[in-house]
């Protein structure tokens, strides 16, 4: 004789048949789901298609026959198809070059001496002033830094600036000097491209090209930039998020040139007092997404030098592979971005405060041709 108790072991046990069916169906239609997010990418299309999405709720609302009413299916669908979407991206992110597999995947970034490396572990410092503007200002500046230990030296010649009357830079003759300086110092030159055009002529002067952050989504450059022999450093842009920022460097990766060097270099928010804001939890989730080296630039994310020894302390703590920051001779004269660079005494200092930071030595793997 069946018993309510009876009856209910019953009815629990066909929901658990439901639920396993269920399960063997959203399993089904994920593997579905990835398959056609493979179709997707050799097209080029989005993961997301608004009218697809809006034509299966639709149809869904069609075929409901109770109890569940159609807002609430329509909610439990669209909780489907997030997770679906998820797992499309979750692929896609898995197969980019630049994102990390294991835990030591880690780019060494090599430069022709054969000694000074990017992501070895050595927290690496990128200054010189902002831009070129003679031979004296910036032999004055490379002597100090050289006394420093210092081995890659900015020689800005091209300067794009938000106003088109501001200084633009010296063009071919501010590379020409910076050359110059560097050879007499033995130190490295890095230079802003601002054109695929002028990858031949600036070959001859750098040996580090830097992509700006005006220009991080320019994808005819950037699949350039893997063309180049040269390590690029690659800015961040002004509103970029950390998986556009990743993406933007597969361009350069996936197009041939492995030696890319990230570099944080603050968000625009609605904070006034600094002139971006410094991203450090970004720089921390680009050491654990990307194998890439990263750079934290403390000069174009404050654009105030009194706050330079502190911020360089936590980019040095966070486990970043190296600073940007910007140094002149006499910074009130400076033809740019004169409030951010720092004196020649103030970088000693800030050398010094680094020195008494210490950071925990890691794994390391060198890229293909990177050394």
């Amino acid at each position: 004789m069946s018993t309510p108790e009876n009856r209910l072991q019953e009815l629990r046990a066909q929901v658990d048949e439901i639920n396993l069916h269920i399960l063997d169906l959203l399993n089904q239609r994920a593997r579905i789901v990835s398959d056609i997010g493979k179709v997707q990418a050799q097209l080029g299309t989005s993961f997301y298609d608004p009218q697809r999405e809006a034509f299966m709720l639709q149809m869904l609302e069609q075929h409901n026959q109770g109890p569940f009413s159609n807002e609430t299916i329509k909610a439990l669908f669209r909780e489907i198809f997030r997770a679906s979407m998820a797992l499309e991206e979750r692929e896609a992110r898995a197969k980019i070059l630049v994102q990390r597999k294991t835990p030591d995947d880690r780019t060494v970034v090599t430069l022709p001496d054969g000694k000074t490396q990017i992501g070895n572990s050595l927290f690496q410092v990128i200054t010189g002033p902002c831009a070129v503007e003679s031979y004296e200002q910036m032999d004055i500046t490379a002597a100090a830094l050289a006394q420093r230990g210092v081995k890659i030296l900015r020689g800005m010649a091209y300067k794009p600036r938000t106003s088109p009357y501001d200084f633009q830079g010296l063009g071919e003759e501010g590379l020409k000097i910076a050359r110059q300086v560097a050879n007499k110092y033995g130190m490295f030159i890095t230079s802003e491209i601002m054109d695929k055009s002028q990858i031949e002529m600036m070959s001859d002067y750098v040996d580090i090209f830097w992509v700006g952050a005006r220009n991080m989504q320019n994808s005819f450059l950037l699949k350039a930039m893997g063309k180049v022999k040269q390590p690029v450093i690659l800015k961040r842009g002004l509103s970029a998020t950390l998986e556009e920022f990743m993406y933007a460097a597969e361009y350069i990766v996936s197009s041939g040139n492995p030696n890319v060097i990230l570099i944080e270099r603050g968000i625009r928010t609605f904070e006034r007092w600094t002139r971006n804001t410094l991203d450090i939890g970004g720089v921390a989730v680009l050491k654990l997404e990307t194998h890439l080296p990263v750079i934290v630039d403390i000069s174009h994310s404050a654009g105030r030098r009194d706050i330079a020894i502190p911020l360089a302390r936590v980019a040095k703590a966070s486990g970043a592979d190296g600073l940007m920051v910007e140094v002149h001779p006499n910074p009130p004269v400076a033809m740019s971005d004169a409030k951010q660079q720092l004196t020649i005494p103030e970088f000693n200092l800030l050398m010094d405060a680094l020195d008494e930071v210490e950071i925990k030595p890691h794994a390391a793997r060198e890229t293909a041709n990177g050394a």
